[in-house]
């Protein structure tokens, strides 16, 4: 595996763009995708990500020009990994409880990514290409003489320790800790760690539809995550003599694991062009949106990807970031709020603290599924019921949480159930909420009217009239 040089590493940018790139010049073919030979002897092949008869909009498919057409491996055999199956009655559970888990600190170490994969939850089939999977991963060691290749649906990895080099058949992604990258169902691809530690993160594996940007709307022509910031690689074919070592092909077909040998490399790709790539994105240029006067938005408006379903305004899954910003809201309870939502919510801790759960730690998640109540422990709750919000909170650079907002109720594995890593006090920090005041007479509170200046200032009015501060008494508050 690659690791030198990864500094130098060169990407194309855009998101949906029809993308070309030749490591080799004149590799390309001029005015059509197939000649009837290829420059240098290369084979023309198309990796397609949708029927061919999708809308235009919706068409995805790649023209590859490599040195061996991908066909021509032995034999598949079965491999056993009975825990990487879609969830069922034999291996998962429902369950309304609110779950978390702490990191994982220990495991990974001998592994590869592969072998570092565990399943967390899910819903769906991948035969119906209908729904989703969840997992994290850890592993120590590079995929060395074999590649993997999803075709049950798309990867998206969150890089959560450790940085990454991605080996595709488009060429080489180095995917630090707060960047994301989504690998395209069918894409073959090895991954390494970068510096030989343990690498740690997330994975989400939508088994239908591709992630794409979410509408904008009234936010306008800009913002969330902007197009020209993910980064897609170039043509990066293999050395002479790694053309020539046999490689292990490991399938993923309908949740169960397959393996055949070739003769040839698979990263034989000399030239490309299409828009059904593997990209990157960091997480930290993500250009957030939020209130600027009272209460909380909803966290969709932190969408960086979404998968859509049939259903309009409905996701099949959502990738949501919370990353440092500014908390302005006046008057407003500002962590996020106490909430029953019909979606289902996985989330992650990338790094720093989580503004509602002062107790979660980086590397570990939690689940809420559909209906069941969560929101901000006690100890958070205090401190944003106590700060003066008439002055702007600072969320710190050094903080990154995420959330897989899923729309399918989620099946949860036994193993994870069962995992030593089960945070089983974890609905205690819900705990020692005192009962609100009995009914009756005048609400009292400190908060200052909304568009009021601190006590005893003055505030300028339309005319050019000055309003003397009036501290008027609020209702109890509600927090969603």
């Amino acid at each position: 595996m690659i690791a030198q040089g990864l500094d130098k590493l060169t990407y194309q940018t855009g998101f949906g763009n029809h993308f070309s790139s030749e490591a080799i010049p004149g590799t390309l073919p001029v005015g059509q995708n197939s000649p009837q030979e290829c420059a240098f002897g290369l084979y023309a092949e198309q990796l397609s990500g949708s029927a061919f008869t999708a809308p235009r909009k919706d068409n995805l498919r790649t023209w590859l020009y490599r040195r061996h057409p991908s066909v021509g491996h032995g034999p598949f055999e079965a491999v056993p990994r009975p825990d990487l199956r879609p969830p069922d009655d034999t291996n998962s559970e429902v369950t309304p409880d609110q779950l978390r888990w702490r990191p994982d600190e220990a495991s990974g170490s001998g592994l590869d990514f592969v072998q570092g994969l565990r399943p967390m939850c899910g819903s769906g089939s991948p035969l119906q290409k209908s729904g989703y999977q969840i997992y994290t991963y850890a592993f120590t060691e590079a995929m060395e003489d074999f590649c993997f290749c999803n075709a049950d649906g798309d990867f998206l990895l969150v890089v959560q320790q450790g940085p990454l080099l991605i080996v595709t058949e488009l060429g080489l992604l180095h995917v630090a800790p707060c960047e994301v990258c989504v690998l395209p169902r069918g894409m073959r691809f090895a991954v390494g760690s970068t510096d030989g530690a343990l690498a740690r993160g997330y994975v989400l594996e939508v088994f239908e539809g591709h992630f794409t940007l979410p509408d904008l709307g009234l936010i306008g022509a800009n913002g969330l995550a902007n197009p020209r910031d993910f980064e897609v690689p170039v043509a990066h074919p293999c050395s002479e003599r790694q053309q020539h070592q046999g490689h292990r092909l490991i399938q993923k077909l309908g949740g169960r694991l397959f393996a055949a040998q070739q003769q040839w490399s698979p990263f034989d790709v000399v030239a490309w062009h299409g828009n059904y790539v593997p990209y990157k994105y960091d997480l930290r240029k993500f250009c957030p949106m939020n209130t600027v006067r009272v209460d909380h938005a909803d966290p969709s408006i932190f969408t960086v990807l979404t998968c859509p379903s049939a259903v309009p305004g409905t996701a099949v899954a959502d990738l949501v970031v919370f990353p440092p910003r500014w908390s302005v809201a006046e008057n407003t309870f500002r962590p996020p709020y106490f909430h029953r939502n019909v979606m289902n919510e996985y989330m992650g801790l990338i790094c720093g603290a989580y503004e509602a759960k002062a107790t979660f730690k980086p590397g570990g998640s939690s689940l809420h599924v559909c209906m069941s109540p969560h929101g901000p422990d006690l100890t958070s709750y205090n401190a944003a019921t106590a700060i003066d919000t008439r002055a702007p909170q600072r969320l710190p650079s050094s903080t990154m949480a995420f959330m897989f907002e899923v729309n399918h109720t989620p099946r949860v594995m036994r193993s994870a159930l069962q995992s030593p890593h089960l945070d089983q006090e974890y609905r205690q920090c819900w705990q020692g909420f005192p009962v609100a005041k009995a009914f009756g007479g005048k609400a009292t509170s400190d908060a200052k009217a909304i568009d009021q200046p601190a006590e005893n200032g003055t505030g300028a009015l339309p005319g050019g009239q000055a309003q003397k501060e009036e501290v008027k008494a609020e209702t109890i508050s509600s927090t969603g």
